[in-house]
């Protein structure tokens, strides 16, 4: 580490302040107090535990870019939300969907890979300075990240962060791209759930499956809930940190088994160790969600998963200096391009396969939003259809790393002409 001028340089007292400023801000969102609901129905949380730590660091406060804390949460927290998050997946009842639900989940996963680098060719056309950077700081590799999240969440995100190098300002601005982005456009699918009977109506999709489907979600809530128990807890972190520790393991010796027979193998990010780490730590919690480790999820495995995966947001944004974040409006020109794509393949493949909106609405979300507002576009159709949302989110979390990083090797192509 180097030397820092910051007012605060413990990473003892850097930390325990980032958990206090996560504790008050999920206070005040679960609050009932008016104002601070209205505050929340504007500012989404995550955009707090970002900037807040941004703001500190861009202040002296606290020095992100001198201490240890982010190597940590990448090396640990990391793999292990991308785990707990994975573990719920429930593969037989997202297939008990219906193939159409799926495919309109996949269309909105290929969207959001293609549309990235589309939307990059035509804005450097534009702006040749977005092209043909190597640095870290170059505009590919915030969007690489950035796939990552429109693909699965902040965990993939992260993940992509450092799969593809994005330093942290670029990484800033691309938070800021999608916090603005993909709200307005949950206020559209929001807008188009309210419109759902008439607009299916009109196309002829069959709804029928979706009536069931209500049915059989409101019993699998009332096998599953239970109340936490200390042994839960402490399996919990076993099964994340465990895995964790197998991806570790397992990297350290693929990687160099790759560097020596596949040459070449550095253009493709396979020489990486931390890549191997959430690929295996990605796939290890797949396979445990064929086992009965997934019952852990009503203990609350993916809400252990969701504070880790806030700790790495907040340790994230205290490297960033935030009077970068909004220096390039053509990024935003690049985000709206993106969604623009994103809903076109959408409502293309609705159009060709007699989709209902659900299906579009929930599936688009599942991977703009991820958990946090594919539930809640879910609910807007149906209260018992959140865990809908929630379940392909959690493909989402599956399906990020591999998707975002087939999107980060396009952009990079596209980048070097």
């Amino acid at each position: 580490m180097t030397e820092s001028t910051a007012l605060i340089t413990n990473d003892a007292v850097v930390f325990g302040l980032l958990v206090v400023i996560l504790a008050a801000i999920f206070h005040t969102s679960g609050s009932d107090h008016p104002g601070w609901r209205r505050f929340y129905a504007i500012v989404p949380t995550v955009l707090l535990a970002y900037f807040i730590p941004g703001i500190l660091n861009s202040l002296g406060i606290i020095d992100g870019e001198a201490s240890g804390i982010y190597p940590v949460a990448r090396d640990y927290l990391l793999p292990t939300s991308l785990v707990l998050l994975t573990l719920s997946v429930d593969m037989r009842s997202i297939l008990r969907l219906g193939p159409k639900a799926l495919i309109m989940f996949l269309a909105g996963t290929l969207g959001v890979v293609v549309g990235g680098p589309i939307a990059l060719a035509i804005v450097g056309r534009l702006d040749p300075s977005l092209l043909g950077d190597p640095g870290v700081e170059a505009t590919w590799r915030g969007m690489a990240a950035q796939a990552g999240s429109w693909i699965g969440g902040g965990a993939n995100q992260a993940a992509m962060k450092e799969v593809f190098d994005a330093g942290p300002d670029i990484f800033g601005k691309f938070v800021a791209v999608d916090i603005v982005l993909a709200n307005l456009w949950l206020a559209v699918v929001l807008f188009l759930a309210g419109r759902a009977p008439a607009m299916d109506a009109r196309s002829g999709a069959d709804t029928r499956a979706i009536d069931e489907l209500k049915a059989r979600i409101e019993t699998f809530q009332r096998e599953t809930a239970r109340q936490t128990g200390f042994d839960d807890l402490m399996v919990i972190l076993g099964l994340g940190f465990g895995v964790t520790a197998v991806a570790h393991w397992m990297a350290g010796g693929i990687v160099p088994w790759i560097t020596a027979t596949i040459p070449g193998a550095e253009r493709y990010s396979l020489t990486s160790t931390f890549f191997w780490v959430v690929v295996v730590a990605t796939t290890l919690g797949l396979l445990l969600s064929f086992t009965r480790a997934r019952n852990y999820e009503g203990a609350g495995a993916s809400k252990v998963g969701s504070a880790c995966l806030y700790i790495l947001v907040a340790a994230i944004g205290m490297q960033m200096d935030i009077r970068t974040v909004l220096s390039d409006p053509e990024l935003f020109l690049i985000g709206a391009i993106w969604i623009l794509v994103h809903a076109a393949v959408l409502f293309g493949v609705a159009r060709l396969i007699r989709a209902p909106i659900f299906y579009l609405a929930v599936g688009s979300q599942a991977n703009i939003g991820g958990a946090a507002s594919a539930p809640v576009v879910a609910s807007a159709f149906h209260p018992a259809l959140a865990p809908v949302g929630v379940l392909l989110a959690v493909l989402g979390y599956a399906l990020g790393t591999y998707a975002a990083y087939l999107a980060g090797l396009l952009l990079r192509l596209v980048a070097s002409g």
